[in-house]
């Protein structure tokens, strides 16, 4: 049945801010890329 022993709080490997910052760096990277190649 239900065990209430996997309600625990689940931690994340990072701090949520963290994640913030590794998306930002990589649509980033991503928008760079396109002008660049675009400029083509």
């Amino acid at each position: 049945m239900f065990n209430s022993a996997s309600e625990q709080l689940r931690e994340l490997p990072v701090p949520p801010y963290a994640f913030g910052i590794g998306v930002f760096v990589v649509f980033a990277l991503f928008l760079y890329l396109v002008l660049r190649l675009d400029n083509d």
